[in-house]
């Protein structure tokens, strides 16, 4: 049964700054989600572009491989070359939903641990982004994951819907 209030409202995460757990409730809210919205759908449905749009599935690799990304560069690491493979793959269909969902599972996790990790002291440091190096701290990465998460779980919600025809 879906629990009918969002994560945000559960209550703070234990052990964990409040502003760094407000991304592992943007996580926890799109697992709910994309679990929700994918639910019964064969693996041609889950792979489908309706009106032209990207299909439910890469949304749900999009957004597990962005905020794995993301993390990286606000661990103030660059991005690897699997990184950069597997962002170019990410709308080749293939994958069923139980293997994107496990796929996410696994880069949520990953990213928690860094996250769980975080001091908040270092949260106005800067970081770098991509190719070109563009400035923003940690706080701005840590906000731009939790906002990315959520856009997409949204994007995919809307693509499932018109999938069924609802």
């Amino acid at each position: 049964m879906k629990n009918p209030v969002e994560p945000w409202l559960r209550g703070l995460v234990p052990d964990l700054d409040p502003v760094l757990g407000t991304v592992l409730h943007a996580f926890q809210h799109a697992r709910e989600e994309l679990a929700e919205c994918s639910e019964g759908l064969s693996p041609e449905q889950i792979w489908s572009r309706p009106n032209g749009l990207a299909s439910l599935a890469f949304h749900i690799r999009h957004t597990g491989g962005a905020a794995e990304r993301l993390t990286t560069y606000a661990a103030g690491q660059h991005l690897s070359e699997q990184q950069m493979g597997e962002m170019r793959k990410e709308a080749e269909p293939g994958a069923t939903r139980d293997e994107l969902l496990s796929e996410l599972e696994r880069r949520f996790a990953w990213c928690e641990s860094i996250i769980r990790g975080i001091d908040p002291a270092t949260l106005r440091e800067p970081r770098a982004v991509g190719r070109k190096q563009l400035p923003t701290t940690v706080i701005g990465l840590l906000v731009h994951i939790a906002e990315h998460t959520i856009r997409h779980t949204g994007q995919a919600v809307t693509t499932a819907k018109l999938i069924r025809g609802a």
